[in-house]
């Protein structure tokens, strides 16, 4: 891939899979905003959760800030204006309601999360191999999300070694601060093949770029996500609208279709 390719894919798939909202924005009469903390895998279903509670009968407003589901546990607990958090890993709402960040009512499950590996079409990787595949030098550089604070990363990292194959990759491993960067390296041509969230290898901007082979689920810990209602909510009514929309049927319909298991599946 050239550099003037590589460079507008960057940019093109940094734009639409991570994204960041700004100060709080001025709210239409008649509306109510809610500011999420959300895990960059969820960027494209929550995309569309979004624009259902926008034509609602009384209409929610989502500012939605994408990253890793670690780090926004540390900015939350250090003070971080959010008014519902969507961690890749559970656990981590469940220590915000411990800390007396949220109440322990308002931790919620919504989804279990998939892994894949995800090569552009050009790639020489055999992915009837798996994960295996990787092995052979010729695929060039793998990206994961950083497993210190990505549940992505550490997902990854158990399914490599599972395979028997992280020892052999581990100088071409490159890791994204989150799982919507890693993507963006394989997806820009900064890196021949990625490990990520499955919802992030069916977007289209991705999904046309390259081809993807889901992890088997016994080879990593189970990813599941979960939510919580902060105690610091300056609309509650509004963000516990978005906690039960997620856990309600057009909801879950929304985060099956972008790849995502529900509970207890």
């Amino acid at each position: 891939m050239s550099r003037l390719r590589a460079t507008v894919a960057l940019v093109a798939v940094m734009a639409l899979v991570t994204g960041c909202a700004g100060g709080r924005p001025a709210v239409p009469a008649g509306q109510q905003m809610v500011r999420v903390a959300a895990a960059a895998d969820l960027k494209f279903a929550l995309e569309e959760v979004s624009a259902v509670l926008a034509k609602a009968e009384t209409p929610v407003r989502l500012q939605t800030t994408y990253g890793s589901s670690g780090t926004f546990y540390q900015q939350i607990s250090n003070g971080a204006p959010f008014d519902v958090y969507l961690s890749a890993d559970l656990s981590y709402p469940v220590r915000l309601a411990e800390a007396g960040l949220a109440a322990q009512q308002d931790v919620f499950d919504y989804a279990v999360g998939r892994l894949v590996l995800w090569v552009p079409h050009d790639s020489p990787a055999d992915l009837s191999k798996g994960l295996t595949a990787l092995a052979d030098p010729a695929v060039g550089k793998v990206a994961i999300a950083n497993p210190e604070h990505a549940p992505y990363g550490k997902a990854a990292v158990a399914a490599l070694r599972r395979a028997g194959v992280n020892e052999r990759i581990e100088s071409r491993l490159v890791l994204g601060e989150n799982v919507a960067q890693a993507a963006e390296f394989a997806a820009s041509g900064n890196a021949g093949a990625s490990v990520i969230a499955l919802s992030l290898a069916l977007a289209p901007q991705l999904a046309d770029r390259g081809q993807h082979v889901e992890v088997p689920l016994e080879s990593f810990p189970r990813l599941n996500q979960g939510g919580v209602v902060l105690a610091g909510a300056v609309d509650r009514a509004a963000a516990v609208r978005v906690r039960e929309f997620l856990t309600g049927d057009d909801g879950t319909a929304i985060l099956r279709r972008h790849g995502f298991h529900l509970p207890g599946s």
